[in-house]
C-alpha cells in the first residue's frame, strides 16, 4: 500500500461487518413463446426497516447463535458445506425464509409447524431435518465501506420446494412476488422497482440462465473452482455528480481503492482534460485531450512529487493547451520529464514542456537505425535512462525498468516507497496493448511482464484508463490472456496450414469486432513470430496480408 502520509484523507474506520445469509429461491417457467426461463422469489422490505426500507430483496437475515448449534444434531446430522460458518449461514438462510415467507427447506410436515415459534426447536421436537444439501453458494457480498450498517452476506441459491406458496409475515417482509430477472432489471430501470446494488448484480447474473439446474450447476462448479465463490465488496465514487458503485471486476475499482481505501465517497471518476486528478498527495493525473479509439479518454500524464520537486511521466502529444496546464501545475519545480516510450501520443510534448520549465527530458532513444521505427517515433532524449536507474523526486524514488515488448524503447517506473507502477502502455486498464512487429516483440513482452511479477507493486497507473488494483493479479491475467490468444493462433495455423494473417485473424480474433481485425493482425503477427522462435511454426509460413 502507499504510505499513509501520502493518502488524501484521514482514515475513517468502516462499520463492523455482521454475518448474514440470503436465500435465492428459483423456479422453472415456460414463457408464452414456449421457451424456458427462470423466475426468482422476491419480497418487499418493511418501510420501517433499519436497512434498505422498501427495497425488494431475497429472504434472509442475520446469523443467530442457534444456527451454529444445528450441525451434528438430529436436525442436521451430516453438514454438507465446507466450513462450520458457511453451514451455519445455510441454516440461517433456511430459518429466515421460513420466518419471513413461510417457505420450508426441511424434511418435515410444514402444516404441523407454527411460524410464531422457533423453527429449529420445532424440527427437533418433530424429528425433522434441515435440507442444507439443497443449497448452493452463489455469491458472497460485503456491504460497501461507506455505509453505516454493514453485513457480510452469503447468498445461497435453491429450487423452490414443490407445493409451497410464499406468504409474507407482514412484519419484516411484504408482497412476495415471482419475478423474471430480466424484467426485474427493466422495472428497476423504469424506476418502478427499488432494489439495492447487490440485488441488481444478482439479477444480472441470474438473467443469463434459462433453467434452475443451470444455475445450481454453475454455483456448484464455481464453488469448486480455484477462484471459489465470487466475493464482492463494492466501492463508490462519483460520476456526473452521483454515486457510482463498482466491484473488483470493474475498471474503476482499483482507483477507488487507491484514493479512498476506507470507502469514503470523495473521488470523481469522470474523464475530463481541464484539471488534474489528485490520486495521492504526491501523484496527480492530467489526461491529454487526444481522445480516440486507440487512446481511449486520452493519454494520462502523471505528475509525481510535491512543491519543491516534480517529475512528469509522459507529457503526451504536443498539444499547447495540455502542455500549458502541466507547466502551470509544476512551474520551475519540474526536474525531470520521463517518457515511457516514443509513440506519438506519449513523448512529443516533452520538448515544449522542457522549454517552458527547463526540466530535463529522459527516456530511451529511437531513430532511423532502430529496427521497425517510424519517423513519428524518433526520440532523442537529453538523458538516456538506464535500467534500474533511480530518480529522487523529493521523498519519492522512481526506479526505471526497461520493458520492451509494446515498443523496443519502453520503460516503466516503480514508485518504490508507495508500491506503484507507472506502466505506460505496457499494462493498460480494460484493453491489451498492440504488439506491432518488428519494433514490437511478443517474446520480450511476455518476458518483461513476467519480470514485473517480482517487483514490489500493489497498484498500476497506466497511460490510458483508470488505476488498476491488485497489480500482480492484473499482470497474471494479462499473461494468461496473451497465452490463450497464442494457443488460438497455433490452433488456427494447424487448421488452415497457413500463416496468412488475413485468414488467421478471423479465427484467432473471432471474439473481436471485425472492424478491428486489420489492427489485430499486428499482434497476430507478433504471436506468429514468437511461435517461430519457439520452434512451433516454420518461418516460411509467415505472411502478412491486408484484409
Amino acid at each position: 500500500m502507499p504510505r499513509s502520509s501520502k493518502q488524501l484523507h484521514v482514515w475513517r474506520e468502516p462499520a463492523q461487518l455482521k454475518p448474514a445469509a440470503t436465500l435465492i429461491l428459483l423456479r422453472d417457467v415456460v414463457q408464452p413463446d414456449g421457451s424456458a426461463n427462470i423466475e426468482v422469489l422476491m419480497t418487499k422490505r418493511s418501510m420501517t426497516a433499519s436497512f434498505a426500507p422498501g427495497a425488494y430483496v431475497f429472504p434472509g437475515g442475520g446469523l443467530d447463535p442457534e444456527d451454529f448449534k444445528a450441525a451434528g444434531t438430529s436436525i442436521l446430522p451430516k453438514p454438507v458445506h465446507e466450513t462450520a460458518t458457511i453451514e451455519a449461514l445455510a441454516v440461517a438462510s433456511i430459518r429466515e425464509a421460513y420466518e419471513e415467507l413461510g417457505i420450508l427447506l426441511a424434511n418435515a410436515n410444514i402444516n404441523e409447524l407454527d411460524r410464531d415459534l422457533p423453527l429449529l426447536e420445532q424440527l427437533r421436537q418433530c424429528n425433522g431435518q434441515l435440507d442444507t444439501d439443497a443449497l448452493e453458494s452463489f455469491s458472497h457480498w460485503e456491504t460497501d465501506r461507506d455505509l453505516p450498517r454493514r453485513f457480510d452476506v452469503r447468498f445461497f441459491v435453491a429450487r423452490m420446494p414443490e407445493g409451497q406458496t410464499a406468504v409474507a409475515d407482514e412484519k419484516e417482509q411484504f408482497a412476495p412476488e415471482w419475478i423474471d430477472p430480466t424484467e426485474g432489471l427493466a422495472r428497476y430501470a423504469r424506476k418502478e422497482f427499488f432494489i439495492i446494488f447487490p440485488t441488481i448484480r444478482t439479477l444480472k447474473a441470474l438473467s443469463k440462465f434459462r433453467s434452475v439446474p443451470a444455475v445450481l450447476n454453475y454455483a456448484r462448479e464455481q464453488a469448486a473452482s480455484a477462484e471459489g465463490v465470487p466475493h464482492y465488496c463494492p466501492r463508490a465514487g462519483l460520476m456526473q455528480g452521483k454515486d457510482s458503485r463498482h466491484t473488483a471486476d470493474e475498471m474503476q475499482f482499483g482507483e477507488l481503492e487507491l484514493v479512498s481505501p476506507d470507502g469514503q465517497i470523495t473521488h470523481h471518476l469522470d474523464w475530463q482534460h481541464e484539471r488534474s486528478v489528485v490520486l495521492l498527495k504526491n501523484v496527480q493525473r492530467l489526461t491529454a485531450p487526444n481522445t480516440s479509439m486507440m487512446t481511449g479518454p486520452g493519454t494520462n500524464t502523471y505528475i509525481i512529487g510535491e512543491p519543491g520537486a516534480y517529475a512528469v511521466i509522459d507529457p503526451g502529444p504536443d498539444i499547447e493547451s495540455h502542455i500549458q496546464r502541466i507547466a502551470s501545475l509544476v512551474g520551475s519545480d519540474l526536474k525531470w520529464i520521463l517518457c515511457t516510450h516514443s509513440h506519438p501520443d506519449h513523448h512529443p510534448g516533452a520538448a515544449r514542456l522542457s522549454a517552458l520549465t527547463g526540466a530535463i527530458v529522459a527516456g530511451l532513444p529511437m531513430n532511423e537505425t532502430t529496427i521497425g521505427s517510424k519517423p513519428t517515433w524518433y526520440f532523442s532524449p537529453q538523458h538516456v535512462v538506464a535500467h534500474g536507474e533511480c530518480f529522487a523526486i523529493g521523498d519519492t524514488t522512481l526506479r526505471a525498468i526497461h520493458t520492451p515488448g509494446h515498443a523496443s524503447n519502453h520503460v516503466c517506473f516503480v514508485m518504490e516507497e508507495d508500491r506503484l507502477l507507472l506502466s505506460g502502455d505496457h499494462v493498460l486498464n480494460g484493453v491489451t496493448p498492440v504488439i506491432a512487429p518488428p519494433n514490437g516483440d511478443m517474446s520480450a513482452y511476455l518476458e518483461t511482464l513476467t519480470a514485473l511479477l517480482n517487483e514490489p507493486i500493489d497498484y498500476i497507473l497506466p497511460a490510458h484508463g483508470w488505476v488498476l488494483g491488485d497489480a500482480k493479479g492484473a499482470i497474471n491475467k494479462l499473461i494468461a490472456h496473451r497465452l490463450k490468444r497464442e494457443a488460438k493462433v497455433l490452433a488456427a495455423f494447424e487448421k488452415l496450414q497457413s500463416g496468412e494473417t488475413s485468414q488467421l485473424v478471423k479465427l484467432v480474433y473471432d471474439d473481436v469486432d471485425s472492424r478491428l481485425h486489420q489492427l489485430a493482425q499486428d499482434s497476430l503477427m507478433a504471436h506468429l513470430i514468437k511461435l517461430v522462435k519457439d520452434g512451433k511454426v516454420e518461418p516460411k509460413h509467415l505472411k502478412r496480408q491486408s484484409i
